[in-house]
């Protein structure tokens, strides 16, 4: 009798206890990986941990989700290196994290959209809000993501190139000749110059410099601080060729689609916010980018109007060549890129030069 009522107690201590801790009995934990070629000293890779991956738990906590995330991060091409950043994602290496279209000219032309057309703004929050927005209406332009088996979740940028060289420059003229770092479809900005185009990752520019692979590189001064390009390269020509998208946070196709919808909303979010947060750093660290540089023995110029527009003047009309060669390809960069400088000037922006 007495074993009979000590049962009967304990299943009914079990049912309460069931009934009264039900999110314990499902609770869920969900391993993600986030990686990047470059390390986190780059703000647009520094966001995806400082926000996306700090943020992601607490997010959830707060709709009231069940589940965390256990993160497993890995930067600094510790997993892959910058040229292989979109296979990487693609393939399923890493769960998500930092892709960069810029060196993907050829597979996702259409996100390639600002590298031919500089001189447009040096706005990045402004820049990556219309691209992101941009990604939502048209598209054309989530799909080049999704063939390449990713989902897109935030555009990251860069804020406006600049120039650094071995010797002073202050004429268009001396571009003639000049061995240029311009990563990707940064070699761009030096048709019809002279200039010749060396393609390389910022990780590997410092010893192109040294070494006098380069004369000189194009770039912003948050990946030239970082990376100490101005020892190298100590003469700093402030150019203002306009911000750029880069490239932006994504995730796995097959990983996303495993994702509970409450995990992929908070993800989306954290995408778009993750656009803002790591370009209105950069924007706001221009000042100490330019005084570390100048502590460091780096000469800071600007180019006289004069000869900017020059460079303005002379790059022959690459958005119309990128749109041809594009839909000729059978992707519709005409669209595109009515849609982007339309925007941009809708937003009040007043281009150097009308890529329509």
């Amino acid at each position: 009798m007495l074993h009979s009522r000590r049962t009967i107690l304990a299943a009914m201590a079990a049912a309460a206890g069931a009934s009264v801790l039900p999110r314990q009995a499902h609770a869920e934990v969900i391993k993600l990986t986030m990686s990047s070629s470059h390390p986190t000293a780059v703000p647009w890779v520094g966001a995806l941990s400082s926000h996306v991956v700090k943020e992601t738990n607490s997010r959830l906590a707060a709709a009231g989700s069940a589940i965390s995330v256990d993160w497993t991060e890995s930067y600094g091409g510790a997993l892959y290196k910058f040229d292989k950043t979109l296979e990487a994602v693609a393939d399923g290496l890493t769960d998500m994290g930092w892709v960069g279209t810029l060196w993907e000219e050829s597979k996702m032309p259409l996100q390639n959209v600002t590298f031919h057309t500089p001189f447009v703004t040096d706005d990045l929050p402004l820049q990556l809000s219309v691209i992101n927005k941009l990604h939502q209406e048209l598209p054309a332009l989530s799909e080049a993501w999704q063939r390449q088996k990713q989902i897109f979740l935030g555009a990251s940028g860069i804020e406006t190139f600049h120039m650094l060289t071995r010797e002073p420059f202050e004429r268009y003229e001396q571009l003639n000749g000049m061995k240029m770092i311009a990563a990707g479809s940064v070699g761009n900005f030096l048709k019809g110059s002279g200039a010749v185009p060396v393609n390389s990752g910022l990780p590997d520019f410092y010893n192109n410099l040294s070494s006098g692979v380069a004369d000189g590189v194009l770039i912003a001064f948050s990946g030239a601080v970082p990376f100490k390009l101005f020892e190298p390269a100590p003469y700093v020509t402030k150019v203002s060729i306009g911000s750029q998208m880069t490239g932006g946070l994504a995730v796995n196709r097959r990983s996303w689609r495993k994702l509970p919808e409450d995990v992929q909303g908070v993800l989306q979010t954290l995408g778009q916010e993750y656009s803002q947060v790591h370009a209105t750093q950069l924007m706001n660290a221009g000042q100490a980018f330019e005084a570390a540089m100048t502590a460091g023995g780096a000469t800071i110029t600007t180019l006289d109007p004069a000869e900017r527009q020059k460079w303005v003047d002379g790059l022959p009309d690459i958005a119309a060549e990128w749109r041809a060669v594009t839909e000729n390809r059978g992707a519709p960069a005409g669209e595109v890129l009515k849609a982007y400088m339309d925007a941009m000037k809708a937003a009040g922006v007043q281009p150097a030069r009308d890529w329509t």
